[in-house]
């Protein structure tokens, strides 16, 4: 847990699948961060599909999303 970054939008504590979906999505040279409900809304989808999405790049190698 990255417990000194914060969302950008709503404040809350960012994790280091929040900021690895914010690279991901929006930036990879990204230094503030939206957490994953945050960037759900911003785009669209449910948080279940971020969180599936997530899952599928961490499954599939991406190194922005450490294995737990």
């Amino acid at each position: 847990m990255n417990s000194d970054e914060y969302c950008i939008s709503c404040g809350a504590e960012l994790c280091n699948d929040d900021i690895g979906f914010h690279k991901k999505m929006i930036n990879r040279g990204a230094t503030e961060f939206m957490c994953t409900q945050c960037l759900a809304e911003y785009f669209g989808i449910s948080l279940e599909k971020a969180k599936s999405m997530i899952e599928m790049y961490r499954e599939s190698g991406c190194t922005l999303f450490v294995k737990k």
